[in-house]
C-alpha cells in the first residue's frame, strides 16, 4: 500500500533536516527519503569532522554535529525516514496529489515534492590508474570516515579543493608523513586554508609537490608509492601507506533528470519566491537548485527551506490565511515543540 504524507523531502542533508522542521511548524507532515544508508547527507558521509563556521550562532560546528543538532531540533515532528532507496519515479496523479514510487519499491502518495538532494546522487571523481581501484577503502579513500585509522601514517593528500586542505591540516599532525600533492599552484580552497598549511610546509610539518599523479607502486600486494610529474616535469617518486584523494564530485542527478524539469546544467531551476520548479507541486532548495544569484552555502539553503514551506501550506490551503509566527513568542509554536514553559526573554541593557 502507499505511503499517504503532506510532503516527500528527497534528500536527509542538513537542508532536507531543516525542511522538516519549516514543514512541522505549519503542521505539514513530511516523509523524508535518501539514496545513502545514512542521515546527513554529503556532511555524514564526506567530511563528518569538517568544522563549519558559518552557520548562525555557531562560530564552529563541525559537520556530523550539525546533523545530530539538527535531528534533535526535528524530533517534535517525528519525521520517517525510508534510506539507503533512490526515487524512481514520481507522476503526477488525476487528484493532484504526486505517487512516488524508490528502488525498493516503497510506493507514496505526496501533496507536494521537496527535492534536497545536495548535489544530487553524488560520486567522488577517482584517481584515474589503472589497477589502482583494488586499493580502494583499503589504502585508497575517497571520504574520511574514520580519521584515526591514518593517524600514524605515510599520507598523501591529492586536491586542491577545500576537502583536500581541510584532511591535509587536520592530519599535519597526526600522519608520520604528509604529502599534499596538487597539479597547479592555483586553489580552489579558502585562502586562510591555504595560507595556513603553507605555513606548515615552512615548519617542516608537511610537504607541497605541484603536479599530477601518473602512476603507482606496489609491493606484495599493497600500494607502496606514487609515481608524480611535477609542473617542471621531474619525476618524483613518494612513498605512502594512505592516499586520500580528493577531486571533487562528479553530480548526478539519476532519476530526477528524467522528471521533465527544467535544468540549468547540472542544477534544477527554480523561482525564488517559492523555490517550485517548473512543475507545481515540485520544489527545490540547497545545492541542487539555481537561479540567478544562487550561492551553494547550507544557510542559503535553510532560508530556502523556510520560503518553500509556507508556499506548500498556501499550495495545500489556499483559502487558509497563514500567520507568520515567531517560535520566541508563540503559545502555538511552543506548544508544537515541546515548550512546556514559555522561556523569559534575555534582558539587555
Amino acid at each position: 500500500m502507499s505511503i499517504e504524507t503532506d510532503v516527500v523531502i528527497v534528500g536527509a542533508g542538513p537542508c532536507g533536516l531543516f525542511q522538516v522542521f519549516e514543514l512541522g511548524l505549519l503542521d505539514l507532515r513530511a516523509h523524508v527519503i535518501d539514496a545513502l544508508p545514512i542521515i546527513g547527507g554529503q556532511c555524514a558521509e564526506l567530511y563528518p569532522d569538517k568544522p563549519i563556521y558559518d552557520i548562525p550562532g555557531y562560530p564552529i560546528v563541525g559537520a556530523l554535529q550539525l546533523v545530530q543538532n539538527l535531528l534533535e531540533q526535528i524530533k517534535p515532528f517525528a519525521p520517517t525516514f525510508h534510506l539507503g532507496q533512490q526515487v524512481q519515479e514520481v507522476q503526477k496523479q488525476d487528484d493532484g496529489r504526486f505517487r512516488i514510487v524508490t528502488s525498493t519499491g516503497s510506493e507514496f502518495l505526496t501533496k507536494a515534492v521537496i527535492i534536497a538532494g545536495g548535489v544530487g546522487a553524488f560520486q567522488p571523481v577517482q584517481l584515474r590508474l589503472n589497477g589502482i581501484e583494488q586499493y580502494e577503502d583499503k589504502q585508497l579513500f575517497y571520504r574520511v570516515r574514520d580519521p584515526s585509522q591514518h593517524h600514524g601514517k605515510k599520507v598523501v593528500v591529492c586536491g586542491g579543493g577545500d576537502s583536500a586542505l581541510d584532511w591535509a591540516l587536520q592530519m599535519v599532525d597526526k600522519a608520520s608523513e604528509l604529502t599534499l600533492i596538487h597539479r597547479s599552484a592555483a586553489f580552489k580552497a579558502a585562502p586562510a586554508s591555504v595560507a595556513r598549511f603553507t605555513e606548515a610546509v615552512k615548519a617542516g610539518k608537511a610537504k607541497l609537490l605541484l603536479g599530477s599523479v601518473l602512476g603507482f607502486g606496489e609491493t606484495d600486494g599493497r600500494l607502496t608509492s606514487l609515481h608524480v610529474t611535477g609542473i617542471d616535469q621531474a619525476k618524483h617518486v613518494i612513498n605512502v601507506d594512505h592516499v586520500l584523494a580528493f577531486y571533487g564530485l562528479s553530480p548526478k542527478l539519476g532519476p530526477i533528470a528524467e522528471w521533465g524539469l527544467n535544468l540549468n546544467k547540472h542544477q534544477i531551476e527554480v523561482d525564488t519566491e517559492k523555490f517550485q520548479t517548473s512543475t507545481p507541486g515540485i520544489y527545490a532548495v540547497g545545492d541542487i537548485n539555481y537561479y540567478p544569484g544562487k550561492k551553494k552555502l547550507i544557510l542559503s539553503g535553510f532560508h530556502e527551506g523556510a520560503l518553500a514551506a509556507f508556499a506548500i501550506k498556501h499550495q495545500l490551503f489556499p483559502n487558509e490565511k497563514v500567520q507568520l509566527q515567531y517560535t520566541t513568542t508563540s503559545t502555538s509554536m511552543h506548544k508544537k515543540l515541546g515548550v512546556s514553559d514559555t522561556p523569559e526573554p534575555i534582558a539587555t541593557n
